[in-house]
């Protein structure tokens, strides 16, 4: 945990994204850190938590991290938390909670109030179009004998 808060404070010092640090553990060995570089890249998926997933991913070759424990300097946002789940770790350890970000500006509590809303009450329009057709490759997939599940 001290390594994904350090890595926060690094990270904020050099200006390249937000005060956010994550550290991937396997075997009591850290495989991959990441920080918070949604301004320095331009992504805003370059969350600390997705940054260190895609390096352990790299690291470990595996789309999954089982037996893999998280440290981040912050509850994850509901982004990265749908990242984590689908690494599917063992655990999640965080430092300060989402009520603490918001208080100095980083509140995503509006993610939250939108998930909950029916599409049509939401912020950004949501809208089912040629549903028909994407269900074809669904079928496909589904009939595909040499795939990877996961």
């Amino acid at each position: 945990m001290r390594r994904a808060i350090q890595l926060a404070q690094e990270g904020m010092e050099k200006q390249i994204g937000g005060p956010f640090g994550a550290v991937i553990v396997r075997d009591g060995q850290i495989i991959a850190e990441g920080q918070n570089r949604v301004t320095s890249t331009n992504d805003p998926t370059a969350h600390a938590e997705v940054v260190a997933i895609r390096n352990a991913c790299t690291a470990l070759g595996s789309f999954q991290l089982e037996d893999c424990i998280i440290y981040t300097s912050c509850e994850p946002c509901p982004m990265c938390l749908g990242a984590i789940y689908w690494a599917r770790p063992k655990a999640i350890y965080y430092g300060c909670s989402r009520q603490d970000a918001a208080r100095i500006g980083f509140d995503d509590q509006f993610i939250y109030d939108e998930i909950a809303k029916d599409f049509a009450d939401r912020e950004i329009g949501i809208v089912n179009l040629l549903s028909e057709e994407a269900w074809q490759v669904f079928e496909n997939w589904n009939d595909m004998q040499e795939k990877t599940e996961y």
